[in-house]
């Protein structure tokens, strides 16, 4: 048996939106350690709801990617994958939605509201679709598949973007951001 040329035909994409996560998971990390330490003790509530998801975020395309690079002699394993992300990624949403609401420091706006909740549950929701679809309309799941994982890279970017100017603006310890 031999790989699959429509994945083939994606390397090239999930190659590079997987890079691209990594890298962004990588400076998440260094964004988080700057955080002082007196401002842990506060702040951790706060990441665990706005930064451990955008880390969470990039994981999930570095993994989708590593699923639809690898070899493959048929899709049923790829599928199998993309599902268990998709659930996992909705269900991971509305734990962090239902953290959000709970979170007393902070109160999360309407657009924390889309950013954080709403948009990762399409691009979840969008993840999941395809990969159901990808029997029965395989070039076209693809397609759904590759939006949510550009979806979750540009959320993403976003949510890291905001997390920094919020702790550079002076973080938990001065109020709302």
């Amino acid at each position: 048996m031999s790989e699959s040329p429509i994945l083939t035909a994606w390397s090239s994409f999930y190659i590079m939106t997987g890079s691209s996560a990594a890298a962004l998971v990588g400076l998440m990390f260094v964004v988080i350690s700057l955080v002082r330490v007196r401002e842990m003790e506060t702040a951790r509530d706060g990441i665990s709801t706005f930064s451990t998801p955008t880390v969470m975020h990039f994981g999930a395309v570095l993994l989708i990617s590593a699923v639809l690079s690898a070899p493959w002699h048929t899709l049923f394993y790829a599928t199998l994958s993309l599902g268990a992300i998709g659930i996992f990624g909705l269900t991971y949403v509305i734990r962090i939605a239902y953290r959000a609401t709970r979170f007393l420091e902070y109160r999360a706006d309407l657009e924390d509201w889309i950013w954080y909740t709403v948009l990762p549950f399409l691009a979840y929701g969008a993840i999941l679709a395809g990969a159901i679809a990808l029997w029965i309309l395989t070039a076209k799941a693809l397609f759904v598949v590759g939006g949510g994982v550009v979806l979750l890279l540009l959320i993403g970017i976003r949510n890291a973007w905001d997390v920094v100017t919020f702790l550079a603006a002076g973080g938990p310890s001065q109020g709302n951001g």
